[in-house]
């Protein structure tokens, strides 16, 4: 990858869902079959689809905001039933891999900022073969989900890079706001969970609409 002369980031941040793997309708349909199979009116595809990315809590809040906090363990398991047993169809985005080659062959500090549990992101960093491929990754069971700062703030803590040397990588507005809250910048994806327009109001760096265009845009702008 070409790099610029200038380069204005040190450390990349990734969001997973929707980012680099391919997940988004699997994760969508998983919560909607779960509030189903629960008995709760069930949220339309956009609904499920934006609250990827937050920390369980808030996501179940959202998605089914009548049922008592006391049952929410029980989506919790329908959800997971669903959404594990389509875990293993689900591919990262074409050239995703690559692109993650080429940026840690140039330099770039790489990580991973997911709403993911440790163990959800375990297995599929060990899946797709990229568990040594990130220098840090922090997940929303080990602090403040997004789009609280905390995660973007223990990683730039930890590899010692400051807010302006750190890009945040997603496609919700989740990722937009936790960058913006840490005092980092964005690169919006349109791609995934959330619509344009949306990120737009958040007013990221630039919004790419695929893996080559990520690409591209870091090639100049990174």
């Amino acid at each position: 990858m070409r790099v610029p002369a200038q380069r204005r980031f040190r450390l990349l941040v990734f969001d997973w869902d929707g980012t680099l793997s391919d997940s988004t309708a699997i994760i969508a349909d998983a919560i909607r079959s779960a509030c189903r199979d629960l008995g709760e009116p069930v949220p339309d595809e956009a609904t499920a689809r934006y609250v990827i990315g937050l920390g369980l809590t808030d996501a179940l809040r959202l998605v089914a905001p009548g049922l008592p906090l006391s049952r929410h363990s029980e989506l919790t398991v329908l959800y997971r039933r669903h959404y594990l047993a389509r875990e293993d169809d689900i591919p990262l985005f074409a050239g995703a891999s690559g692109l993650l080659a080429e940026l840690e062959a140039a330099g770039y500090l790489l990580a991973v900022a997911t709403g993911k549990s440790r163990l959800g992101l375990a297995r599929v960093l060990a899946r797709s073969g990229l568990a040594q491929r990130f220098h840090a990754t922090r997940c929303a069971d080990e602090g403040f989900p997004k789009p609280h700062p905390d995660m973007l703030l223990h990683l730039m803590d930890h590899l010692a890079v400051v807010p302006d040397e750190t890009l945040m990588i997603g496609d919700t507005t989740h990722d937009l706001e936790l960058a913006r809250n840490a005092g980092a910048s964005a690169l919006a994806v349109a791609y995934g969970a959330h619509d344009v327009a949306g990120l737009a109001r958040l007013a990221p760096l630039a919004t790419v609409h695929s893996i080559a265009e990520m690409r591209e845009w870091l090639a100049r702008n990174g």
